[in-house]
């Protein structure tokens, strides 16, 4: 038998005696820091909702969040990193490393029978997730003109928010035949713009529209257009 095995197998117990308190000190900082990201991402959203891009401070999330500016810039580095985790997370409602076409719910629109099935699942998804992002991501549109990163974030979205609307007509038109004359890049486009946060925020915040209103008008919408 190998030296170093023989010696391992010997003190095996005490040896695992020894690391159990590691592993769960690891375990607790773990924890910890991970719900220290959270209380940050939650303040984060908190100010810029409230104050917007432009007069959101990493000072003033770290105040909100009750920790020091260090650890705020130690976790993301800059304002418009905060602000980019923020969004992620609330556009998927949780924390998870998990993308958002990975998740159950798309398991769930593929197996609708039909596409007013599909439409509801889809616009159920869509309106919760608008509900949490779509201040934030309004707040990345206007900090583009002014950060460069926040410029780059912004495109990277737009361009996200098209391959969503892609995987969706493609997922919608196995269901139903697209209305004579609409072409695939047509209902694509038809699918990003309904998508778009800012129409979700002009039609809840300014024409006072409930969440379940606009899921509805977003699936008849979908429906009237493209099939």
């Amino acid at each position: 038998m190998d030296y170093g095995i023989a010696i391992l197998n010997t003190i095996g117990v005490t040896s695992t005696a020894q690391r159990a308190p590691r592993r769960y000190r690891s375990s607790y900082r773990e924890q910890q820091a991970r719900q220290t990201r959270r209380r940050i991402l939650g303040a984060a959203a908190s100010q810029f909702l409230a104050h917007g891009y432009a007069g959101t401070t990493i000072r003033g999330i770290a105040a909100e969040a009750g920790v020091s500016v260090p650890t705020v810039e130690l976790l993301f580095g800059t304002k418009s990193r905060v602000l980019k985790a923020a969004i992620d997370v609330a556009i998927a409602g949780d924390d998870e490393s998990v993308a958002v076409l990975d998740r159950d719910w798309t398991e769930a629109a593929m197996a609708a029978p039909t596409a007013e099935e599909f439409l509801s699942i889809v616009a159920g998804v869509i309106g919760a997730a608008q509900a949490r992002s779509a201040g934030l991501v309004l707040a990345v549109l206007e900090g583009s003109s002014i950060d460069p990163e926040l410029a780059r974030l912004s495109t990277e979205m737009i361009t996200q928010r098209a391959q969503t609307a892609e995987w969706l007509v493609e997922t919608l038109i196995r269901r139903v035949r697209l209305r004579h004359g609409c072409s695939k890049q047509e209902a694509i486009d038809t699918m990003w713009i309904l998508m778009d946060p800012a129409v979700f925020d002009r039609l809840t915040r300014h024409r006072n529209w409930s969440q379940e209103q606009y899921q509805r008008w977003f699936a008849g919408s979908v429906h009237r257009l493209l099939a």
